[in-house]
């Protein structure tokens, strides 16, 4: 079975560049507090390491 991540948006889109925006989206987060859950896959991982500062991972069992 494989793992989910669990992504939580923590600060504010504004200041963030375009592909920061697009990420984001890609995603799937929209405001501050937001939280989706995502497989666990490299581009997944190289999506939130993009957005680190911005997002909090936790792993969803």
């Amino acid at each position: 079975m494989s793992t989910t991540l669990k992504i939580t948006q923590t600060k504010s889109r504004n200041g963030a560049n375009q592909r920061q925006l697009d990420t984001l989206r890609s995603i799937g987060l929209r405001k501050i507090g937001h939280t989706v859950e995502q497989q666990d896959s490299p581009q997944m991982r190289g999506m939130v390491h993009a957005v680190r500062h911005l997002v909090k991972v936790e792993e969803a069992a």
